[in-house]
């Protein structure tokens, strides 16, 4: 899936919400590999499902192909909400 983005300046401070509706973060930066986007850091905020799930998460990074659609929000796939709702209740090993 091809995103046509105008700049992508016009990203950072995007609300995120993954495709059921949740609240994910805010877009903070994309990181770049070859000329090309590969991952997004979403910066959690304190009303954000990330810091919810994860206590005291600053963000998270995103894989681009998890993106759905940028506009005048950013949607991402719910399924990275379930991922991060699975890392946050495994037991830590000790």
């Amino acid at each position: 899936m091809v995103l046509k983005l105008k700049n992508i300046n016009s990203t950072y401070g995007l609300k995120v919400y993954t495709d059921s509706g949740v609240y994910f973060g805010e877009v903070d930066e994309a990181v770049i590999q070859d000329n090309r986007i590969v991952s997004w850091r979403i910066k959690a905020s304190s009303s954000s499902n990330l810091s919810k799930i994860i206590k005291g998460a600053k963000g998270a990074i995103i894989q681009h192909s998890l993106v759905r659609a940028i506009g005048d929000i950013f949607i991402i796939s719910s399924i990275v909400s379930a991922q991060s709702e699975a890392e946050a209740s495994e037991p830590e090993e000790s």
